[in-house]
């Protein structure tokens, strides 16, 4: 398991300084079936909108 998430989204409510993800866990899945060929076939589920 990764020690640091990294994530330039500086407006998800879990963005920390340094690029850092705050959340306590990260859910990735791929938006092309259960497969995906590189990141830009990825979404972050867990990104929640900084308010």
């Amino acid at each position: 398991m990764a020690k640091d998430v990294l994530c330039e989204v500086n407006s998800c409510k879990y963005w920390a300084a340094g690029n850092h993800c705050g959340a306590s866990s990260i859910y990735v899945v791929s938006n092309r079936g259960k497969q995906a060929s590189n990141s830009e076939e990825t979404d972050c589920k867990t990104f929640e909108p900084k308010i």
